[in-house]
């Protein structure tokens, strides 16, 4: 499977899963796809649903989708774009990094919102407690380099070809409101804030959140996939009790990189949380990240 990386990422991007996830996934022509944390999109960008609402609280990631869709940014606006503030990057440095910070802070313009997202820090998407972009600059003053700026751009094309073919929504709201509108033909795909993990999610994430989500989750009609952490071999996630008591849940290893040495590698144990039989079950191959981290796996066959 191809996997499209979208024009905007963010902390926990799925992109090395997608795969993975897209194998316990099942739609058709009348199901609508539901996303209540569109994050980076690259799950829903890659299934391709022909119906498709994408909802977020963070309103820059939503502003930033619904004006490709409104055609208010381009392809070619997008790389006129990039290339101008690219020259002046390399020119200024830092100074002209948080000038845009300071500007998109007063103004929200999403084109600066890409600018920050691809400059910034580790590529990492935070906001403080105002509302504002708080990333410091990732030091790389030629970053927006021709072949650089070519690749956002043909991420951007295809998301705007897919707007074009598809009834693709994307509207700024809470997780509350967007899951009880699902109904049993629907298909809701939860990438939530990672409880105990990303504490710098767009007016954070709480205990009290997570509790929400699992009653909304546990009362929908319609069939969801919940991706979430399992664990690594320091601890485990303790709403995943609560989860595999009434429902089926999967794993897979999967590595995060911080920084560049071998020592650094950490490993941590994915899940999936499916209330349905998904028509193809792809199994991890033996031992399990699961079992090789000593924990307790709970598949179909449980």
């Amino acid at each position: 499977m191809r996997i499209f990386v979208p024009p905007i990422k963010c902390q926990g991007i799925k992109t090395k899963l997608v795969a993975w996830i897209a194998s316990y996934v099942h739609v058709t022509d009348q199901t609508q796809w539901i996303e209540p944390f569109i994050g980076s999109g690259v799950v829903g960008f890659n299934v391709r649903p022909k119906r498709a609402i994408f909802a977020d609280i963070n309103p820059h990631i939503i502003n930033f989708y619904n004006a490709i869709k409104s055609q208010d940014i381009t392809p070619a606006i997008a790389r006129a774009f990039l290339e101008q503030e690219g020259a002046l990057l390399a020119t200024k440095g830092a100074e002209h990094f948080y000038e845009i910070r300071s500007r998109f802070n007063r103004f929200g313009d999403p084109l600066d919102f890409l600018f920050l997202s691809r400059s910034s820090f580790n590529g990492v998407i935070r906001f403080n407690q105002k509302g504002e972009y708080n990333v410091p600059f990732g030091h790389k003053t030629e970053r927006f380099t021709k072949a650089y700026i070519t690749k956002i751009v043909n991420q951007i094309r295809y998301v705007a070809n897919a707007m074009q073919q598809f009834d693709w929504q994307f509207v700024c709201a809470d997780f509350r409101s967007t899951i009880p509108t699902a109904t049993q033909n629907d298909v809701i795909y939860c990438d939530p804030p990672y409880i105990g993990r990303h504490t710098d999610y767009f007016n954070s994430w709480t205990e009290h959140d997570e509790q929400d989500l699992y009653q909304l989750l546990v009362q929908t009609p319609a069939r969801f996939i919940l991706s979430t952490w399992y664990g690594n071999k320091y601890r485990t996630n303790a709403m995943i009790k609560r989860y595999q008591a009434l429902f089926d849940v999967y794993t897979k290893e999967h590595f995060y990189h911080v920084g560049a040495s071998e020592r650094n590698r950490n490993s941590m144990i994915e899940a999936l949380v499916l209330n349905y039989r998904p028509l193809s079950l792809v199994q991890d191959p033996a031992p399990t990240g699961a079992q090789q981290l000593g924990l307790t796996e709970f598949t179909l066959d449980q």
